[in-house]
């Protein structure tokens, strides 16, 4: 920038004090005391004292004209104009004749009361500093600045987009004069306000309704077992175990919250966590039998049996082997025995199965033996298979589902075609069918 100089030369014009009366000096009074233009009187000196018209009348100068004092009047120049005043007094600082018509101070001083002091251009706007710029002011002058976060562009200021070096480590955010730096969700800035940190949210009261992972820059909802996450990302609901496989209980599946229990029907007990066994009542005592009743345990349940199942005209040898004596002549067309057995199976079983295996006790001298269901199976269900000539196999032919009993007579006969005779004995065999396959 160009500075216009402009050197005055400013003449010695003496201020006139004007003396009403022949007094002496020492008579001297405030209303007796005249001052030329451009001067008035200062009582505390008893002097004539320049008048600042710059600050004086107001608008002196119009426009983009500025004002300058100097002593008896003011002038108005460019802006960028100063103001040397010649000569310079050599008595800088010092007292000095308050009748000299020459401004006695360098430039950018004033005088306060016959010593010099700085003239701060910036506080009383002696300054052509433009509005984007900071008006510094120094000993005996001034400087135009950019503020912070601007750069001189031409005679103006221009913002600094401090953006464009990458001053962030997310997103820079240019401001005048500055700028902000932000962070993505899940971060927040760094002691330098630039880099940007991981939020713990499992810390800051994460909405996870049960377990919390943190992850860079965010984090997941988990769910305890027997828990899966919601829609919402945050909430944990029941897993229906017993909805996803029918295998997960024997019997039934019980849906509890976080989990699942098995239970068995009446009759039965849990053994392990899922599989049913069959609770034997007899010797659990659950079941309570009469005087000369044996208790039999079948699945998912029990039977009271009587001791002597023996029937006329059968008598009990055994504690299960009823026989018919030769005497009586009811017998002669009667199996000689009757041996009860009993047992129990379950439902379901795939079919063909064996079920029974029959073995003769007793085997007469060159006798040929058959097996046959004598009676107690109306639709076929089950059918002899005979193995050899003492024993044979009864097999399940079709799938039965219980409960459902069935009292089966199985005969041997004997019969020696040389010795002309036939004998039979009679298995009478109660099976028994559970309800269930287990």
């Amino acid at each position: 920038m160009q500075v216009a100089y402009v050197i005055v030369c400013v003449c010695l014009s003496l201020s006139l004090i004007h003396k009403t009366s022949a007094q002496s000096p020492e008579e001297y009074s405030d209303s007796y005391m005249e001052c030329t233009d451009g001067y008035e009187w200062d009582p505390q000196s008893q002097h004539c004292k320049d008048v600042d018209e710059c600050k004086t009348i107001p608008g002196a100068c119009q426009g983009d004209r500025k004002c300058f004092n100097h002593y008896g009047g003011y002038l108005c120049l460019p802006r960028s104009a100063s103001v040397i005043t010649a000569p310079e007094p050599p008595n800088q600082g010092v007292n000095v004749d308050p009748n000299e018509a020459f401004n006695p101070c360098p430039v950018g001083y004033e005088d306060r009361g016959e010593v010099c002091v700085d003239v701060d251009e910036c506080e009383q706007a002696f300054h052509d500093c433009q509005l984007s710029q900071v008006c510094v002011n120094t000993v005996g002058t001034y400087s135009c600045h950019c503020p912070d976060g601007y750069t001189k562009n031409g005679i103006e200021c221009a913002d600094i987009d401090e953006c464009r070096y990458r001053y962030c480590q997310h997103h820079c955010v240019n401001v005048p004069g500055s700028f902000s730096c932000e962070c993505e969700s899940g971060f927040r800035l760094a002691g330098n306000n630039r880099s940007c940190v991981d939020v713990n949210e499992c810390e800051m009261g994460a909405p996870c309704q049960q377990g919390c992972y943190n992850t860079h820059g965010s984090f997941l909802c988990r769910c305890d077992q027997g828990y899966e996450l919601g829609h919402d990302g945050y909430s944990c609901d029941d897993v229906d175990e017993c909805r996803y496989s029918s295998y997960m209980c024997q019997f039934q599946c019980v849906n509890e919250p976080g989990g699942f229990s098995c239970v068995c029907p009446e009759g039965y007990q849990l053994q392990g966590p899922r599989l049913c066994q069959d609770v034997n009542e007899c010797e659990s005592d659950t079941q309570q039998c009469e005087q000369g009743q044996t208790c039999l345990n079948i699945h998912g349940g029990s039977r009271c049996l009587e001791s002597n199942h023996c029937q006329e005209p059968y008598v009990q040898v055994s504690e299960s082997r009823c026989v018919c004596p030769v005497v009586k002549p009811e017998c002669a067309h009667l199996p000689y025995s009757v041996v009860h057995r009993y047992m129990s199976i379950t439902s379901g079983r795939s079919v063909p199965s064996d079920v029974f295996q029959i073995q003769a006790n007793r085997v007469y001298p060159g006798a040929y033996n058959t097996f046959r269901i004598r009676s107690g199976d109306q639709h076929g269900d089950m059918y002899i298979r005979q193995i050899n000539n003492i024993s044979a196999m009864l097999v399940l032919a079709r799938a039965v589902t219980g409960p459902r009993e069935y009292i089966l007579d199985l005969e041997m006969v004997s019969a020696n075609p040389l010795m002309s005779y036939q004998t039979s004995s009679v298995l009478r065999l109660a099976v028994y069918v559970g309800p269930y396959t287990f």
